[in-house]
């Protein structure tokens, strides 16, 4: 309905028709190699785990995301989170598609939405990007995660708090198998780490994250432009 009263223009050029058009989208920032081989982030050489993961647990098995959180991505990523622009979930499952090979699994789960979020949002863009995937992939889409209780947003929180606030936040059904855990920003790892421990308890036996966009914390290590 919103997409019938108001015109749409692109969010990153400001052109009409769509809200993503095709050279914007073309001409996102892309995540290149050398990347860590566990979390993904960009890295001056080839390495099994990098400053960022190094010294942790993690319960994941690697983490990839399509393209860094810059100024257009987050432009996107907030108009699709917070804004309520649904139709850029089915935009950014393609951007993923097409620079992230699937990972050998066999469904997805996604990140669970905090039950007041998911209200005032109405829907939930994790679940929407895995359920856009899954078709795409041919996988099934797993609601196996869900979420031990309120929890406070992680966006401001500290990288200590971040871990805090979500490392028992989850609890998963029984599930089987190699899975792909989706989200829509990977910023620390936190929430991916805990909801990929969530999946181990519950019987899967390994999981790769994918997200349609990371945080980079180097200064322009492993960024490209198409």
């Amino acid at each position: 309905m919103l997409d019938l009263l108001l015109p749409r223009h692109c969010l990153v050029c400001g052109c009409g028709g769509t809200q993503l058009c095709r050279a914007c989208c073309a001409a996102l920032p892309q995540l290149t190699p050398p990347l860590c081989a566990r979390c993904g982030a960009p890295t001056a050489w080839p390495v099994e785990r990098c400053l960022e993961c190094g010294g942790r647990r993690l319960a994941f098995a690697s983490a990839r995301a399509a393209v860094p959180y810059e100024e257009a991505v987050r432009r996107l990523v907030a108009a699709w989170k917070e804004h309520g622009l649904r139709s850029l979930g089915r935009a950014a499952a393609g951007v993923v598609a097409d620079r992230l090979p699937p990972p050998p699994a066999d469904a997805l789960a996604f990140v669970p939405a905090d039950a007041g979020r998911r209200l005032q949002r109405g829907y939930h863009p994790a679940e929407q990007l895995a359920r856009e995937l899954a078709a795409i992939w041919r996988l099934p889409c797993l609601s196996t995660l869900r979420r031990a209780g309120p929890s406070r947003p992680q966006r401001g929180l500290a990288l200590a708090e971040r871990r805090r606030n979500v490392r028992l936040g989850f609890n998963s059904r029984p599930v089987t198998g190699a899975l792909v855990l989706v989200d829509d920003v990977y910023t620390t790892g936190a929430t991916a780490d805990a909801a990929a421990a969530a999946l181990r308890r519950g019987g899967a036996a390994q999981v790769d994250v994918v997200t349609f966009a990371r945080t980079i914390r180097g200064a322009g290590l492993g960024l490209g432009r198409r």
